[in-house]
């Protein structure tokens, strides 16, 4: 009975190490979801200028996806080093009120979304406790494109009718080329690499970069990430 006993503990401890070896094995895989971002900032309704009512409140859809790895720290799995390559589309919305119409124009609305796009290099600590895991740690952004789409609407007092303009431009000489900022999140994963996380990314980089006028407003990409993911274990 005894013998049978300690057979039966062997056998559950084996299989729990080789349980918690495999969690904490390097792994190599692919990321992706849905990003919500906008600006943040103390003077970050100054982006528009002084003539403007400006409106930041509504957050932008899009997405990331990309490279994920976990190198492990130590032998049980717990501690784990997690780099990461996505492509990454933050931006934010605007909407913007001029102050003081004249003549026969009683409102001038101007609605933007700019849409950017980074290839971010997260460098996060990660902790592993039974599946559930958090994360954190810093993060270098290279903003690769820009675009932006705009649509304009006067009102007039004369009875003339609304005007809507829309239009679209790329560019990005007033913003800034490179981001450093930090990441905090949280999740789950499957022993069989499945995962989904929920992160949340601050800039540290003032993204208005005019490159040529002193005190233009400070503005930070601030976004959440919901992630699914699947990390195929490694060396096994």
């Amino acid at each position: 009975m005894k013998k049978s006993l300690a057979l039966t503990l062997a056998l559950v401890s084996a299989t729990a190490v080789a349980h918690a070896q495999d969690a904490g094995g390097f792994r190599i895989g692919i990321k992706g979801g849905a990003t919500y971002a906008n600006l943040a900032g103390k003077d970050v309704q100054q982006i528009t200028g002084p003539t403007y009512d400006t409106d930041l409140s509504d957050r932008l859809l899009g997405f990331n996806a990309g490279l994920a790895f976990t190198i492990p720290l130590s032998s049980d799995g717990f501690f784990s080093f997690a780099p990461e390559v996505l492509v990454n589309r933050k931006g934010y919305q605007i909407e913007q009120k001029f102050k003081n119409p004249t003549g026969a124009i009683s409102s001038l609305e101007i609605e933007t979304k700019r849409k950017l796009t980074y290839i971010d290099v997260p460098l996060l600590a990660k902790i592993n406790a039974g599946g559930l895991f958090f994360e954190l740690g810093p993060q270098v952004g290279y903003l690769a494109r820009s675009s932006q789409d705009t649509e304009t609407t006067t009102k007039f007092s004369d009875g003339r009718k609304d005007e809507a303009v829309s239009g679209e431009s790329d560019g990005k000489s007033d913003l800034a080329s490179f981001d450093i900022g930090a990441i905090a999140g949280l999740g789950y994963q499957t022993e069989g690499g499945l995962s989904v996380g929920l992160r949340y990314n601050r800039g540290f980089n003032s993204l208005i970069d005019t490159k040529n006028i002193d005190g233009e407003p400070k503005a930070f990409n601030d976004a959440f990430m919901l992630q699914v993911g699947y990390l195929l274990p490694l060396g096994k």
